[in-house]
């Protein structure tokens, strides 16, 4: 019977084990005729990073001064009962405006920032409500975000619309150079002139396409100029508009807790399908076999005497599953040896040849040292069926305040996390006690999977 300790459904390396042959729509890859430095003007990331720094200052401006209003009216009040609900309602407003925000970050830099829990009192009634929102860090935070981000928003606009426009003029020079002689009776853009009649216009062939050369320079300089202003955005955003970091783990560990009931009640359910399935039903089968015998024994000894013997390779069976199964849930010897006998065992079940190195300097609590092992038994399963491999070795060692799996192999490589497959499963209960799982596996191969736990010692 083979171990299945629910750390994975289904094939370790799932459907994306399968080398991308560029069949199909989606292994095309796009091909580009210019590199990326020469088509980042024309790409449509550029275009709307810089219509998300158009929009910032109109918005800025009304952001400010709701802000600053909000905060001098409440503060004002604060002398009367009526500046707590003012101020309040202030604060809930600037969360409203910081929707908004993430909203447009989120169509416009692709940046995907969760939004804050909502704001709960402990009671229900208006007061406790209020209480609540000035309590919460959160609309704090949307309010300073209210009042930093105008004057970045000012600058970065300024900076923006002033090389956008310069560069793009410059570079498309030659196509409107005829206006300066039809309409603005001089020859081309002026680079000098005084009262006296000294002067110097861009008016040649030569100084033209220097021109247009200069803006092309500056239409590239440009593009990544925008990038760089709006990442300082996207730290404003995801900085103070986001939920708070104390959030963010408390949802996490949330999140852990779901996923390792999960997994006990996977657990749970797989022990009692092998029980039932594996050696209940066989011992069911041996207690009707031993009936028979004991009937059989005075009129037929000989015949009873092949079933006992029968009944005995059953025994040996079930004595073998129930093994099995026990050492799926917890094996003994990881109990009385620790990780370098148990990790040893495993390696003698795989069916290539596996190197193992185990170098810890002692042994990580209990449930580290059951997680590690059940994942290089996953992983050591996934190398038998599907890896098509030759040989395999295993590493194990700590590092600072971390234990590290690492399980390579010569297969076919093609492995990924995707959904579905036992590595996905596998990374997620991983996650679930903020351990880590890596995979490197090109198509064709060698495949690397590492693994990261927290030691707790």
């Amino acid at each position: 019977m083979a171990m299945d300790h629910g750390y994975g459904h289904g094939h370790g390396y799932g459907h994306g084990y399968e080398p991308d042959r560029g069949h199909g729509h989606g292994s095309r890859r796009r091909t580009h005729l210019l590199p990326p430095a020469l088509r980042t003007p024309i790409e449509a990331r550029t275009w709307r990073e810089f219509g998300y720094l158009l929009l910032s200052m109109p918005i800025s401006i009304v952001f400010f001064a709701y802000a600053i209003t909000t905060l001098s009216l409440g503060g004002g009040l604060l002398v009367t009962f009526l500046g707590i609900p003012v101020l309040a309602a202030g604060l809930a407003g600037c969360r409203g405006f910081g929707m908004l925000e993430r909203a447009r970050a989120r169509k416009l830099l692709a940046l995907d920032v969760a939004d804050p829990a909502p704001v709960r009192g402990k009671k229900s009634g208006m007061m406790s409500w209020v209480g609540a929102v000035l309590k919460s860090g959160v609309s704090w935070r949307h309010l300073v975000y209210g009042v930093l981000h105008f004057p970045w928003a000012i600058f970065a606009f300024i900076v923006s619309v002033t090389f956008w426009v310069t560069s793009w003029a410059l570079f498309t020079y030659p196509l409107w150079q005829w206006v300066f002689p039809r309409h603005l009776d001089q020859s081309g853009i002026s680079l000098y002139s005084d009262s006296r009649g000294n002067d110097f216009f861009l008016d040649t062939p030569f100084e033209v396409g220097v021109t247009s050369a200069v803006g092309l320079v500056l239409v590239l300089a440009t593009s990544w100029l925008i990038r760089g202003l709006v990442t300082v955005d996207r730290l404003m955003v995801s900085g103070l508009l986001g939920p708070s970091r104390l959030a963010t783990r408390v949802s996490e560990l949330e999140s852990d807790r779901g996923v390792v009931v999960d997994t006990a009640a996977a657990d749970l359910r797989r022990i009692e399908r092998d029980l039932h399935d594996g050696a209940q039903a066989r011992l069911v089968a041996l207690a009707m076999d031993l009936g028979l015998a004991k009937e059989k024994l005075a009129e037929d000894p000989e015949a009873a005497a092949r079933m006992v013997d029968e009944a005995h390779g059953e025994v040996k069976t079930a004595l073998q599953e129930l093994r099995d199964l026990a050492r799926g849930i917890h094996p003994a010897v990881l109990t009385d040896r620790g990780l370098d006998a148990a990790l040893s065992a495993i390696a003698s079940r795989c069916t290539v040849p596996v190197s193992m190195s185990v170098d810890l300097p002692s042994r990580p609590a209990a449930a580290i040292e059951g997680i590690a092992y059940f994942t290089v038994s996953e992983l050591l399963q996934n190398v038998s069926k599907h890896a098509r491999a030759r040989r395999a070795t295993v590493d194990v060692w700590q590092t600072h305040d971390r234990l590290m799996l690492q399980v390579t192999d010569d297969g076919r490589g093609g492995a990924d996390t995707s959904a579905g497959s036992g590595l996905a499963g596998l990374a997620e209960r991983l996650d679930a006690v903020d351990g880590i799982l890596v995979v490197d596996s090109p198509a064709g191969g060698p495949t690397m999977v590492t693994a990261e736990l927290p030691w707790r010692g």
